[in-house]
This record gives structure tokens, C-alpha cells and sequence, in this order.
């Protein structure tokens, strides 16, 4: 059995007084696609800032190849997260730079690598996601998916071991969707990068993911395969993955329908 590259103990997080994340324990190995599900609120975005340092828990821990990323000074974190990449829900492109030297940053901030190398590097991350020949163009002259293929190409600049990508075919249209959704796939078989998808979007979930960790009020709910979670017991397991709406919702439904003398 692998050892995790990520190991989430026991982490609790809180904002104020109001606890977030109430516990959560999850390891993640080498080489596997793993996607983070919930509903809204339910602690996704929370849970993806501690594992990319950039909240401190309450208590418990985020380790990744072994270190607790929450027990390090700035710079020690620092040298570990060289090893992942992010890609942001909005692409988080600068906008007064090209796409090139967007790609190009993590390069020069983190590297002594010399300006040819990193121009040849930068022109291959934007080879591997499609985006050939743009890299004089600036963010607001590129589509919604573009931009989000180069915020992958900037994210995939380090050669990471880990991508993080939140909510990666938010905003996007099901084609454009579908085809970041298999590119990233794609691009995880390829180079056996460790990919965690924080999503709630179930079509982008079962092209990407190997397991699938589902939260619910800042907890885990379950984690398994597809299958294992279609056949889950728990109930609100299955009406998540089934879109079904609450009790609530319905009974909100029914009473418009009689107020308006439209029948059931």
C-alpha cells in the first residue's frame, strides 16, 4: 500500500466562533484523481485552502508528502507547495500580462532557470492545453475556456505532483466543460499527477475522478468510487448524486402550484 502525498488529520476549522470543518479525516495517494463534492456551504472551499496553505485549522493537520504544511514558517511552506499547482475557480490570470508570461511567472519567481529555458517551457505548457501560438495575446482577448486553459498551463508550469482545481468548468458551457474536464484527465494519466477537484458539478466528477469524498455540514460523508457512492446507503448521499431537491423545496413547490390553480 502507497503512503498518502496528502494526510488530513482530525482537522477542524472555524471561522469566529462558527466551526466550519468539524473533523475531517482523508488520505489521498500518489496518482489518483480525487474529487471534493457538497453542497454549497457544506466546507469545499475551506477544506481546498487548508490544503493549500492558505488558512490555519483550529486544530488537527494537512500534511503533504509527509510534512504539516500548518506547522511551517511562510518560506518552509513555500518550498513544499513548489511541488503542486493550482488552478483557480476564475483562472486568476494577471491582466496586464500576456498569457505567456503568465505561464511564465511561476518560472521566473521560483526558478534560476535562464530567459530561453523558461520561454521553451512556457510555449510546451501552452502546447499541452491547446493554446499554441497565443502566448503574446492578454487574458480579456481569450474566451472563458481559454482562460481557464491557461490558468491550467500556468498551474502545470512547476511540473507539480499535485494539482488543486476549484470548480475548474464552473461558467463554462457543457462542451467547453466537458473538454477541460478530459484535457485535465488527460493530462493527469499523462504526467501521473495527484489531481484534487473541488467541485459540485457531477458531470465534471465522473470524468475526472477515480474517488469521490463527499462533505456535509463539514463533514465526510462518504468517499468511495462512483458506484460505491450511487449504492451508498445514506440517504443524502443519493439525493445529492440524484439532484433531488429537499423536503422543503418541495413542499415550496406545491404550495406555488395551489396558489397559482395549477394542479399537481
Amino acid at each position: 500500500m502507497q503512503e498518502p502525498i496528502i494526510q488530513i488529520k482530525d482537522l477542524v476549522a472555524a471561522y469566529g466562533d462558527r466551526e466550519v470543518l468539524k473533523g475531517i479525516n482523508l488520505d489521498i495517494y500518489p496518482g489518483e484523481s480525487i474529487a471534493i463534492l457538497g453542497r454549497s456551504g457544506c466546507g469545499k472551499s475551506t477544506l481546498l485552502r487548508h490544503m493549500i496553505g492558505l488558512a490555519q485549522p483550529k486544530s488537527g493537520e494537512v500534511r503533504i508528502k509527509g510534512e504539516d504544511i500548518g506547522s511551517m514558517n511562510e518560506e518552509e511552506r513555500n518550498e513544499v507547495l513548489k511541488k503542486t499547482g493550482m488552478l483557480f475557480q476564475s483562472a486568476a490570470l494577471f491582466n496586464s500580462m500576456t498569457v505567456g508570461d503568465n505561464v511564465a511567472f511561476p518560472l521566473r519567481e521560483h526558478t534560476d532557470l535562464e530567459e530561453s529555458t523558461i520561454s521553451i517551457m512556457m510555449k510546451m505548457k501552452l502546447d499541452l492545453v491547446g493554446l499554441s501560438g497565443f502566448d503574446d495575446f492578454k487574458p480579456a482577448e481569450l474566451s472563458g475556456g481559454m482562460k481557464k486553459r491557461a490558468g491550467l498551463a500556468r498551474a502545470l508550469a512547476m511540473d507539480p505532483e499535485i494539482l488543486f482545481c476549484d470548480e475548474p468548468s464552473a461558467g463554462l458551457d457543457p462542451i467547453v466543460g466537458a473538454g477541460l474536464d478530459n484535457l485535465i484527465r488527460r493530462l493527469q494519466k499523462a504526467f501521473n499527477m495527484t489531481i484534487v477537484v473541488v467541485t459540485h458539478e457531477m458531470e465534471s466528477v465522473y470524468i475526472i475522478a477515480d474517488r469521490i469524498a463527499m462533505l456535509h455540514e463539514g463533514r465526510i460523508l462518504a468517499v468511495g468510487t462512483k458506484d460505491e457512492l450511487l449504492n451508498h446507503p445514506d440517504p443524502r448521499v443519493k439525493q445529492f448524486l440524484n439532484r433531488e431537491a429537499d423536503d422543503e423545496e418541495m413542499d415550496r413547490d406545491s404550495y406555488l402550484k395551489t396558489i397559482m390553480g395549477k394542479d399537481e
